[in-house]
This record gives C-alpha cells, structure tokens and sequence, in this order.
C-alpha cells in the first residue's frame, strides 16, 4: 500500500498516509492554532477492517492506538507529541471524534497529558470496516516545549489494538512438555486469579512450576521443582487489563519508524546503512531475504538522515503495491523490538501475558495452538505476493504459517489467514481476536525464567529513545545481551513434527532464550519479529 505525502505550505512540510494491517489515516492537517493555552487541532481521517465490539463473552473490541510525532521544521530531529488527556468523563476534553466512535487515553505523560488515544467503537457491533472522518485530536505543544512561532512536520500513526479484559485464566495445558507452566509439581495447569506475588519453582503449594523434570528440549529457567524465585506483584502477569497488538509489527511499520530516527540511531536499529542495503543480520545484502522488503532508499552521507521505503521486487521503485509492506517485519532483534515500543508508547508483553492474550479464560486443552484447539494446517504458496491481498493458495484450507523451508521462504502478511466469515479456527486468532500469534514469527516475549525479566514492572514506552536508539526503560529486559527476554509462539520455519510443541499456546522450549552475539549486537534472525502491548489500568 502506498504512503502519500501532502504538503501545508509554511505550517509543516509533509505528513503521511499510513496503511499497515489495513488501517488507514489520511487528510492530515493542523488547525485551530490557539496560542493562549498552547495548542493545535490535529485534524485526520482514519479507517480500518475487520472491527468490532462485544458487551458478551469476550467482552472486548478492538482499537486503534494513535500517537502524533512532530518535529520542528528547522529541525531533523522527531519527537512524542503530548496530546491532551482524556478521562471520558465529558465533551471528550476538547478533542472531537465522529459518531459511532469514543476515544480513550491513559494519563501516563509527566506534562499531565498523554502518549496517544485508543480509538474504538462506542457499541457493539459484528466485524466490519469502520471509517472515522474529521477526528480532530488537541496536541498541546506548549507541554512540549515549543514555542508559538514554530512551525511543524507531524506524522499521525496508527496501530490496531485488541483488548484483553481483566480476568483468570490458565497457564500451561497439561501435556508436560516443553517446560509448559503448571500447577506445583501436578502436571496441571496453573489457574492465575491476581496481580500478587507468586512464588515459581519449589514445588510447594500455590506455586507456579515449570515441567522441570519432564521433556527434552528445555529452556534455561533459574527456577525447577528444587530451586524457588519471587515473582513480583508488579510484575504484569496477564490478570489485569491490557491492549494488545493484533498483529505483529509490519515492515512498513518499521519502515516509518526508521523514517522518524536520527542517523545514528537509525544505525543502531538496522544494518541497512548504505543505498540499496536491506535490513538483515549483517551489513552490505543488496537483495531481500526471507521476504523481508526494508531497503535503504537513499543516504545523503554526512550528518544527513537516511531514507527508507519497502521493495520486495528489488526494482528500486519503492513502496509500490506489491512491495511487501504489510508482511510481518523478521530480522528483529530484542533491542529493535523494544526500540519500536518505545517509540510508540507501547511496552513489551511478559510471557504469561502471552498465554491469557491466546487462550482467555477457557479450560487449557492439551497442546492447544492459538484458536483453542488442535487442528492446524499450513498455508501453502503465496498468492498476490506482497499485496495488500495476500494470502495463501490453500485459504481455505490453512490457519497458520509453519513448516514452509520449501514453500513460503519466510512471514506471510499480518493477518493473511482470515478470509470475510472465517471462524475462529479458520482465520488462526486467539480466544479475543488477536492474529497470527500461532505461526509466522517467534515473537519477543519478558521472561520470568531469569532475574532481569523479573525486574519488569510493565513501565510504558515514552515515545522517545536515547541517542544510540536504545530503548529508555531501564526494567525492560537488557538490550546489549537479551538477558530477560525470549521467543514463543513459532515460526514459518517450524519443522513440524519435531517442533510442534513451539507453535502452542504453552510451549517454552525458548522461553528464555539468550541469542548469539553478532556485529556487537543480539543477531537478527529471520524467523523472529514480535508485538507489544499496552497496560489499560
């Protein structure tokens, strides 16, 4: 899908049009300059697919997570917006928004404001599109420092979201492999009912185990049925409510982040440095790998930002339609996935998080995949490659994406596996609606298996990194070693049926995975990508 630029004479110099996972936001512009209380009128259009929202079981919808980045137009340097804070309690606190829309923001910003809005319908209705337009969003630019003369670029992004309401749910499925969860040393699954501490390993009563003695491949947790940790009640365990991601970062959706970074930082967030370079796991590949279409478009050399755009077909005429742009980003390493939560206001998803976004409150089935139960099939090849459309040969058919080595060389679109009707099981997503967790990309996870990914206490991203391009968040896991974190959920190149395991809702065999240094950085795999989350309390 193409990226539109629109120019506002001395106002800002450019905005984009953004579609990634058929979300939509077009007709940017500011307006509405009030130099008195220091603010402007950010004025777009937004649309997306596959909406909804239920008041029954699972008493979710979904949303889209919407953030501004501006940058002074004598600058190169982009930054977080601080929109005006909403509290739902009235008149919408002086933004506007179409009918059959609410919005809704967390007060999480020290100027009293906040990051971005959730954007969602204000009642229930079945999956649809939806089309908001004249959403007017009030960026108060005198918290962020800006004067009343400057002028302005910005960029509004949206991101699809899912909410995951407060509730119990089970960790582990029972079928003692893979180091699953589970209740004490029973085999059982581990019913979580709070926020509160819990105790992991020992194998004392209440206590939240790890199939330490039964399985092959195992993963490298300090905690088993003799040796005890402390999880701590500020460590997010998945019972409160969140906002997940419904799909896995795509590679436009990198692209513009890399697009929004300083050189240096840029740098730090891919090998593709020179003209003509793709993102991958070392510098210098001048060809796509792995389906995977960042390109360097251009380098001014010097202190001058580079340029980036998506070209699967490697012509060199970027962001074409089937360039690949809604395909799931791989070669991401733990530090760049932390590096875009950041950016966005997000947070990463600690690994039981990981579990209740897939399975909600249902009973555990033994060796459930995402959809809740145990008949999976692969896609086949790719039709209408890198579009918009993309999707398998075999549609109807298939529900994930695995065990391709000789078919599909690398991810698939985000959400290519639901067709208009498809059932739970058909479109492969989890018990509230989130996609393609089963399958595609390992996924970056916060692990409790090692003493850095207990330190996690769920702060959230605050849209700005450092000048390296390193995430701010110093309880977020380490993104020099990957200390903390670890990769679940499967890949295209899971070798079914050695691997099955890996594509479970439960399966830990690389829970807390340390991956290999390269270049002085985590390596870059091209079967891993991830998503993030945001807390909703």
């Amino acid at each position: 899908m193409k990226k539109k630029h629109f120019i506002f004479g001395l106002l800002f110099l450019l905005s984009f049009s953004l579609t990634a996972n058929n979300i939509q936001i077009a007709n940017v512009s500011l307006t509405d300059k009030n130099t008195t209380d220091h603010y402007y009128m950010v004025n777009f259009d937004i649309t997306w697919d596959n909406s909804w929202r239920t008041s029954a079981v699972p008493t979710n919808w979904d949303a889209a997570w919407v953030f501004v980045k501006y940058r002074v137009k004598t600058g190169d340097v982009w930054h977080h917006a601080t929109i005006h804070w909403v509290d739902g309690t009235g008149a919408n606190d002086g933004h506007t928004v179409p009918g059959g829309s609410t919005i809704f923001s967390l007060e999480d910003n020290s100027a009293n404001g906040a990051y971005g809005v959730f954007m969602y319908p204000d009642a229930d209705m079945l999956q649809q599109s939806v089309a908001y337009s004249g959403v007017k969003l009030r960026w108060d630019y005198g918290a962020d420092g800006l004067a009343d003369v400057d002028t302005y670029e910005i960029i509004v992004q949206g991101i699809e979201m899912v909410y995951v309401p407060q509730a119990s749910f089970y960790l582990g499925d029972g079928s003692a492999t893979n180091r699953e969860f589970e209740d004490a040393t029973s085999g059982n699954p581990f019913h979580l009912t709070s926020e509160i501490a819990i105790t992991i390993g020992g194998g004392g009563v209440g206590s939240l185990g790890n199939n330490h003695n039964v399985g092959a491949a195992s993963v490298n947790d300090d905690f088993n049925d003799g040796a005890a940790q402390n999880l701590p009640a500020v460590f997010p365990k998945g019972y409160d409510a969140f906002y997940c991601m419904k799909y896995a970062i795509s590679q436009e959706q990198y692209v513009v982040f890399l697009n929004t970074l300083t050189r240096v930082q840029q740098a730090k967030r891919t090998f593709a440095t020179d003209a003509g370079e793709f993102h991958y796991q070392d510098p210098n590949r001048t060809s796509p790998v792995s389906r995977n279409s960042v390109k360097c478009q251009s380098d001014p050399g010097a202190l001058g930002v580079r340029i980036y755009g998506n070209d699967l077909d490697d012509d060199n005429t970027f962001n074409e339609s089937a360039d690949g742009q809604n395909i799931e980003c791989n070669y991401l390493n733990i530090a760049d996935i932390m590096a875009y939560l950041d950016w966005s206001a997000l947070r990463p998803m600690s690994e039981l998080e990981f579990e209740k976004a897939q399975r909600g409150t249902l009973n555990a089935v033994s060796g459930e995949f995402a959809w809740g139960d145990l008949s999976i099939a692969r896609a086949g090849n790719i039709a209408n490659s890198g579009q918009a459309s993309e999707i398998a040969t075999n549609s109807t058919t298939s529900n994930a994406v695995y065990d391709n080595d000789a078919q599909v060389q690398g991810p698939m679109r985000c959400g290519a596996m639901a067709l208009a009707g498809s059932t739970r099981r058909e479109a492969g997503a989890t018990y509230y609606g989130i996609m393609d967790i089963t399958g595609g990309l390992w996924e970056w996870q916060v692990t409790v298996g090692h003493a850095t990914g207990r330190n996690f206490t769920a702060t959230m991203g605050d849209g700005e990194l450092d000048v390296n391009g390193q995430r701010t968040n110093g309880d977020w896991p380490n993104y020099s070693t990957g200390y903390g974190g670890g990769i679940r959920g499967g890949t295209w190149a899971t070798d079914s049926p050695n691997y099955d395991n890996d594509l479970t809702i439960s399966g830990r065999r690389t829970a807390n995975w340390i991956p290999q240094q390269r270049n002085g950085a985590p390596q870059r795999y091209n079967s891993v990508g991830g998503r993030g989350v945001k807390s909703a309390q």
